[in-house]
């Protein structure tokens, strides 16, 4: 996991080492203020040196202006670091997510991949940029106060040192307590987020049931459970913090007590002893800055670990030796297509075809598994067996994207995106032409609407459509597939959501946009099918009845029930 997060310096090997070598010069600048006090206290002030304290002053004054400098390119171009690796992550994340198989999503909640997506990245930028530096930083103090301590006087640091074994020790003991608590506190923050995306989302329901505080109570539940996972972490923090803590402050009450006795016993000058002070001080500054590292550092690869178990999440693939669809004709042929959803089976040996440019309908009780079959075609879920040919090729022989641009689908419940009216028709194809989308529009019966509306294409559509009606946001659902022009279309419930008008307007743009294309039909309403070429009635038993309207109403089954229930 380790190899995988070096991995992305590399794009910025040049900067991050350039911001090494300045930390490395802030680092040695700290350094030397010591030495010019012990300087000052032995040599210049005894000797009343009035020229060499000025020499000192000036000297200084330009170390704290290298300083001032270095710090400003750490606080800055470093920071550019981590920003870059986060957003490369964030890039990898989402390039993984968009081929991820449905499956996946249907297991996941939103507002948890996204905390993953914002929240977990975000500490890894922090520990991507300030890991090293404090690491840098710390290790060349750490190294250069030891050696001047040294110098000044070898038996007091050897003393001093005899501390460092219990600060090292209680840390290793805290780091794999911290690990676990800040694992467990991501994980409830990813709940939150999930419990407010929900909400968010379901406002309208919320106020139509007036279930509000139902909500707020759900919702105060996760929110408490995020408090315990925090306070923990946090408890375990201040155990971590305090503890060691209390062991650097005990480094600086040796050198007083036993600086003043060597002092006292003649052992250090006064100027020494002022110097081993300050170095003290140094010392113990890297050591406290590793205290504030290691919670960063389990923060971060806490972080990184969610970050690299999403990245592993296996992807929709291909065969190795896939094929591209060509031109597509349209015929379609199930083949004892078995499928099971968690364990349950859905679909059992159903074999079936679908003539170039002919229509077929699917009815029949809601769980018969409709919708999982027209789920199938376009490989969102992978069937348990049998297979499923285009064409007489099989699904799985060919690329997943030639596929999925041969197929248009219009669902009941139409997804449009935060933008525009013409933004979400060029979903249907990106590099049309405004005149392009017009025509789409025309053929689905939307245009003149567009066009009354005040910014007419440019027209802002809200968080999901919010601002157009259902009937609004299914005809631009129709000319995003008219933009397409795919040879095969899906409509799953296309109308059921929509009043009787709104339905017979946009069924004539569903007429339309199903000429010459093979269509599979998905309805509750009987009314809008009796034109199909063929109706299959799919139950749990599987394939119940199929044949013509007029066929299947003469047989006096399943389909006519259905009929008979719908004319009431």
């Amino acid at each position: 996991m380790l190899k995988k997060f070096v991995s992305y310096y590399k794009p910025y090997k040049k900067l991050f080492f350039l911001d090494l070598f300045v930390a490395t010069i802030s680092a040695l600048c700290d350094l030397f203020y010591p030495m010019i006090t012990r300087e000052i206290a032995n040599n210049s002030i005894p000797n009343r040196e009035i020229r060499a304290i000025g020499i000192f002053a000036g000297v200084l004054l330009v170390i704290y202006l290298i300083k001032m400098l270095c710090a400003y390119f750490m606080q800055y171009w470093g920071h550019l670091v981590g920003v870059g690796m986060q957003a490369d992550m964030r890039r990898d994340i989402y390039k993984h997510l968009q081929n991820l198989p449905i499956r996946y999503f249907d297991n996941n909640q939103t507002g948890s991949i996204m905390s993953r997506i914002v929240n977990d990245l975000q500490d890894i930028s922090e520990l991507a940029h300030h890991g090293p530096e404090d690491l840098f930083i710390s290790f060349f103090m750490i190294i250069g106060a030891f050696a001047m301590l040294i110098r000044i006087n070898i038996q007091l640091t050897l003393i001093i040192f005899c501390l460092l074994p219990l600060i090292l020790l209680y840390s290793m003991f805290q780091r794999k307590r911290l690990l676990a608590v800040f694992m467990k506190t991501r994980e409830k923050t990813g709940d939150i987020n999930a419990r407010l995306q929900n909400s968010i989302s379901g406002i309208r329901v919320s106020k139509a049931f007036v279930i509000n505080d139902n909500e707020r109570e759900r919702f105060e539940k996760d929110n408490q459970k995020f408090v315990e996972a925090k306070s923990k972490s946090y408890k375990i923090m201040a155990e971590y913090t305090a503890g060691v803590g209390f062991l650097t402050d005990l480094l600086d009450y040796v050198v007083l007590i036993f600086g003043g006795l060597f002092t006292y016993w003649g052992k250090i000058g006064i100027g020494d002893f002022l110097a081993y002070l300050l170095y003290i001080k140094i010392f113990t500054q890297p050591i406290k800055r590793l205290i504030a590292f290691v919670e960063q550092f389990q923060n971060g690869m806490s972080g990184f670990k969610r970050f690299m178990e999403l990245i592993g999440e296996e992807e929709e693939g291909d065969k190795v030796d896939a094929i591209d669809m060509g031109k597509v004709e349209g015929e379609i042929d199930l083949q004892n297509v078995s499928f099971d959803h968690e364990d349950k089976s859905v679909l059992k040996n159903i074999s079936l075809k679908i003539s170039k440019g002919k229509m077929l309908a699917l009815v029949g009780p809601s769980g018969g598994g409709k919708t999982t079959l027209c789920n199938l075609i376009p490989r969102f879920y992978n069937i348990k067996s049998g297979d499923i040919k285009i064409d007489e090729k099989s699904i799985y022989d060919v690329k997943l994207e030639s596929l999925r641009k041969n197929i248009g689908i219009v669902q009941q419940d139409v997804f449009l995106f935060t933008g525009t009216i013409k933004e979400n028709i060029l979903v249907g194809n990106s590099e049309a032409t405004d005149e392009e989308v017009m025509i789409a529009a025309k053929k689905a019966n939307i245009h003149d609407l567009i066009m009354e509306m005040p910014e007419g294409y440019n027209t802002f559509v809200g968080e999901r459509g919010v601002k157009l009606s259902g009937g609004q946001k299914q005809r631009i659902a129709i000319a995003r597939i008219f933009l397409k022009n795919p040879p095969i279309l899906i409509l799953d419930e296309a109308t059921s959501a929509l009043d009787n008008i709104t339905e017979r307007l946009i069924q004539n743009s569903l007429e339309e946009l199903c000429k010459g294309r093979t269509t599979i039909v998905v309805a509750h309403r009987l009314s809008t099918i009796q034109n199909a070429d063929e109706i299959i009635v799919l139950t749990d038993n599987g394939i119940e009845e199929r044949g013509t309207h007029q066929e299947l109403l003469a047989n006096k089954g399943f389909y006519h029930k259905l009929y008979n229930m719908s004319q009431l």
